[in-house]
């Protein structure tokens, strides 16, 4: 009897010996790197891709065209003031066709109105380069209101990620297939939840920043804009005045002089 319990006494000290030399076997996590996080983000993450590529495109345009020479340069006002003067028309509206700039359009729009119509009146053509002017600030506002618009919509996007995410994880732990801990099964529709989440902040943040950069720049440009087609309509006032003057002088007829009569 004695023996029986000094042998089972033996063996479970050297099951215990045994456990206590062999090396404890932790868990090792597996690193992913950043395209496999996104990945794991779940379906919602390709429309939050395509929104962060046309971001992208679009601060790279505006760096490139809202810039104060896109919109009214000395150059060209220095250009115009001189043509202007010199009642140089055609030369005018040829360098304004050139130009790629608001200010040339506005001049071209102006000067194409008067071509055609030789009798427009001052006003008239006042009128013109208003609404021309108005229709260029339009344009540029209208430009950078997309990223404003991407702004709003990625974090929705990116929060319908996150509700698909959580579905996900509660109808598992709902049917019954997450074994053991549960809390194990519901990291990976809550991780996926996070990603989207994390995905629409991302592009929604730069874009917010930059369009709140270029809104003040179009702002600033578009007072420069409106100073320079009011310089314009200013130089080309006395020469609509000067020329109305010169039609509507009246010359003497021959019948109306007593002493040409029968000459």
């Amino acid at each position: 009897m004695k023996c029986c319990q000094f042998s089972l006494a033996g063996y479970f000290l050297s099951a215990i010996a045994a456990s206590a030399a062999a090396p404890a076997v932790t868990p090792v996590a597996k690193e992913m790197n950043f395209f496999e996080i996104i990945l794991k983000g779940g379906f919602m993450m390709y429309p939050l891709a395509l929104m962060s590529m046309i971001t992208v495109l679009l601060i790279l345009i505006l760096l490139l065209t809202i810039r104060r020479n896109a919109i009214v340069s000395d150059r060209f006002m220095n250009s115009a003031d001189t043509m202007i003067r010199k009642r140089d028309f055609a030369g005018l509206s040829a360098l304004s066709n050139r130009r790629n700039e608001c200010m040339a359009r506005i001049i071209q729009k102006t000067l194409d109105f008067m071509g055609s119509n030789p009798g427009a009146s001052f006003e008239t053509l006042r009128d013109v380069a208003q609404t021309e002017g108005s229709h260029q600030a339009g344009m540029l506002t209208s430009r950078i209101t997309y990223l404003a618009d991407i702004g709003a919509i990625a974090p929705m996007v990116g929060l319908l990620g996150t509700v698909f995410g959580m579905i996900e994880a509660f109808m598992q732990i709902y049917s019954g297939q997450v074994q053991g801990v549960r809390e194990m099964g519901l990291a990976e529709g809550v991780s996926k939840a996070l990603i989207a989440t994390a995905g629409g902040l991302a592009i929604s943040i730069p874009a917010l920043t930059f369009y709140s950069i270029f809104r003040g720049r179009v702002q600033k440009y578009t007072a420069e804009l409106e100073a320079a087609a009011t310089h314009f309509i200013a130089l080309l006032q006395p020469q609509i005045v000067r020329r109305d003057h010169a039609t509507h002088v009246d010359l003497p007829l021959a019948g109306d002089r007593k002493d040409l009569h029968g000459i």
